[in-house]
This record gives structure tokens, C-alpha cells and sequence, in this order.
């Protein structure tokens, strides 16, 4: 029997305005064509990136709170062909009832094709992708979908979308930010609110932080993304 195999289609990469741009390009097509293939099924997980919040923990979070009934691993078939292993295991829990396993596939490879043409480009802005949630459901798709980019997921899960993160969800280390904008911005502050460290661009140029032992909390607005250096990476 035929496995499966998604048509690919012609795709306009922009690259004319750098990481920034394609940043853009990314949030605006991830929510549009997941939502297009799977008619809003798939609610949040499929498209817009998270909001960061003090409360949720570093890297990529989503949510299943308000998701359909899904269809049991055994009714997972294609209409023609069959699904290999990999993608099977991929599926099994991801397909709302009603829906074609193929679409909700074609998500989890157009993931891996994001994913594959921003390492080409520039690496960071592709694990910055992974850290805001603007390439979502990017764990299980490399999982079992494109296993080469184990290693950039791992990565990712380890930096810091803008937004406040506090106690057991601060690393100490050293971080460098992603495509920040003209108004990038973070403050470290310790114990009693101390301020241990904070500062702004107003270049949209990249910078570095370093969050000591001593940090109790970590602000970032403007800024994007931060991913670890060194041993913290």
C-alpha cells in the first residue's frame, strides 16, 4: 500500500527585510492556513502564537482546554493509502472527529517545512519561532515528523518569549536576544524587588543578558525572544 504524501505547494519566502521580516511572514500565514485547512478545529494549537504570562512556564506552551472529541487511533485512515508509523504516532490524539488525519499531517509537515527553511536563513529566528508559539505544535511534529530538528526545539524550550517569568522558571545564564524591536527592554530584580540589572535599546540591535542566582525575576517587552549561550544552550 501507498503512505501518504502532502502535496507541496509553491510558497513565497520573503526575505527582504531580514529575520524581522520573516518573523512577520510567519505570524501572519500560521494562523491563516491552519485555520483555512482544518476550518478552526484545531483552535489555538493549530495557528497564533501564546500570550506569555507570569504564570506559564519558559518556551512554547498551548492549550487543550476547549478542544473537540478526537478521533480514536484505530479510525486513524487515510482516504487513499496508508500512514506510516511516524505518522500515526503523530496523529493519535490530534485528529478532531470529522476530520480528514490528512489535514491535520499536512499541519504537522508544513510545521517541519517552516521549521527547515528558517534554519537556512538564520537559526535564531527559527528557535525564536519555536520559543513564542509562532511555529506552534513544533514539539510533536519534530518528534515524529522531522527528527533532525531535535535539537533546535530542545533549544528553544530553554529560552524566554517577552513576558515575566519568575522562581523555578528562571535559568541562571547567559541569554542573547532575537529580531528585538526598537523598544526592547528587560529588568532582573531580586529579592524585595531589588533591581539587579535592566536596560532598553532603541536600536533594535541584538544584545545579551546574563540572569544571576540571585534573580528572582526576569521582565522582558519588545525583545522577542531570549536563547541560551554557552553550557546554558
Amino acid at each position: 500500500m501507498d503512505e501518504v504524501s502532502v502535496p507541496g505547494r509553491r510558497r513565497r519566502h520573503h526575505t527582504d527585510g531580514g529575520a524581522g521580516r520573516l518573523r512577520l511572514v510567519l505570524r501572519r500565514r500560521q494562523g491563516e492556513g491552519a485555520r483555512r485547512r482544518t476550518g478552526g478545529l484545531l483552535g489555538p494549537e493549530a495557528g497564533a502564537p501564546a500570550e506569555p504570562d507570569g504564570s506559564a512556564e519558559a518556551g512554547p506552551q498551548t492549550s487543550r482546554s476547549s478542544e473537540p472529541p478526537k478521533t480514536p487511533t484505530d479510525q486513524l485512515t487515510p482516504v487513499t493509502g496508508t500512514f506510516t508509523k511516524k505518522q500515526k504516532e503523530y496523529l493519535v490524539d490530534r485528529v478532531p472527529k470529522g476530520m480528514d488525519p490528512a489535514a491535520v499531517l499536512q499541519t504537522g509537515q508544513e510545521t517541519c517545512d517552516r521549521l527547515t527553511y528558517l534554519v537556512k536563513v538564520d537559526r535564531d529566528t527559527a528557535v525564536g519561532a519555536v520559543t513564542t508559539g509562532e511555529i506552534a505544535d513544533a514539539k510533536p511534529a519534530v518528534a515524529h515528523l522531522c527528527t533532525q530538528h531535535k535539537d533546535l526545539v530542545a533549544q528553544a524550550s530553554r529560552g524566554y518569549a517577552d513576558g515575566t517569568y519568575k522562581g523555578k522558571q528562571l535559568r541562571p545564564g547567559r541569554y542573547r536576544d532575537v529580531t528585538p524591536t526598537k523598544n526592547c527592554s528587560w529588568q532582573i530584580t531580586g529579592a524585595n524587588g531589588k533591581d539587579l540589572a535592566s536596560d532598553s535599546s532603541d536600536d533594535g540591535k541584538r544584545t545579551a543578558v546574563t540572569i544571576p542566582k540571585a534573580a528572582l525575576a526576569f521582565t522582558s517587552t519588545g525583545c522577542y525572544a531570549w536563547l541560551p549561550e554557552g553550557d546554558n544552550g
